[in-house]
């Protein structure tokens, strides 16, 4: 347990690395203690309780390797309030979780590409690559940008040279990229839900820059299942984390309600700063 603990503590957010956990507000670290597993609301329409899911991804955005109930996090999120022009108390409350939310969901390329209201177009099969079987969950065919597959390529290489060995072999394989606009249409209507959080009318895959990538599953549960439980699960294995903290050095971007889906941003539209998570 002390060597995953320590793992889990080298691979979070870069930050001073003498941060000191128990400096900070102990009356907000209580308050975050408690809501970390009690919290009832419903961040992306669909009840939830407690924030775990997000803690890792809150901890880059506040720029802390502290766990969520210390003073050191209630101090570096005080920071971060003031910074967003919102009461620095430490308190993780649902106002900066907005801020925090839509600044992610800005940051994502297929937001951009959604901006004038239509679907982006998918892109010309002569623009695609074919992922090896190595490298797709399953050894499925999966299609792709060839320029994303290329940047996803580079980025896979930077996380299994970083991480210790001994982890999930599936870990970083892809179970879903390039998906035609068509097939989207026949997957919404076998589903039964073609317009809620499940199936998306116009999907991030249309454009063959979005990577579902198998971070872990829960004894139980398939890689891309959202239910809290899993989602909480995957956000606790090295794989998540490592791209939580490393991906947008490679141009990567994660839709934060799904620890799996990853979308690629090309040099021209990236805003992504080398060594920073996207906020």
């Amino acid at each position: 347990m002390r060597l995953l603990l320590l793992l889990l503590f080298l691979f979070a957010a870069p930050v001073a690395a003498q941060a000191d956990c128990t400096a900070g507000p102990a009356p907000a670290a209580t308050a975050n203690a408690t809501s970390f597993e009690t919290l009832a609301w419903a961040p992306y329409k669909r009840p939830e309780t407690g924030w775990a899911i997000y803690a890792n991804k809150i901890a880059a955005e506040i720029g802390t390797r502290c766990a969520a109930d210390t003073p050191g996090f209630t101090a570096a999120l005080a920071r971060w309030q003031a910074a967003n022009k919102l009461a620095p108390t430490g308190v993780f409350d649902l106002p900066g979780f907005a801020v925090m939310k839509t600044k992610w969901t800005l940051a994502r390329p297929f937001a951009r590409l959604m901006r004038g209201g239509a679907c982006p177009e998918p892109p010309d099969a002569s623009r695609l690559a074919t992922a090896s079987p190595a490298e797709s969950y399953g050894g499925k065919s999966i299609q792709q940008r060839a320029d994303a597959l290329a940047a996803y390529r580079r980025m896979i290489a930077s996380a299994r040279a970083s991480l210790p060995p001994g982890g999930d072999p599936n870990w970083f394989t892809i179970f879903s990229g390039f998906r035609l606009p068509l097939d989207d249409d026949v997957r919404c209507i076998i589903d039964n839900n073609c317009y809620g959080v499940v199936r998306a009318n116009c999907s991030a895959h249309r454009t063959g820059l979005a990577f579902d990538l198998h971070v872990g599953a829960a004894a139980g549960f398939g890689p891309d299942s959202s239910d809290n439980s899993n989602r909480r699960f995957m956000t606790r294995t090295l794989a998540y984390r490592w791209l939580v903290s490393n991906a947008a050095r490679f141009g990567f971007v994660n839709y934060v309600f799904e620890p799996w889906h990853w979308e690629w941003s090309p040099p021209s539209t990236s805003k992504a700063t080398p060594g920073k998570t996207p906020a």
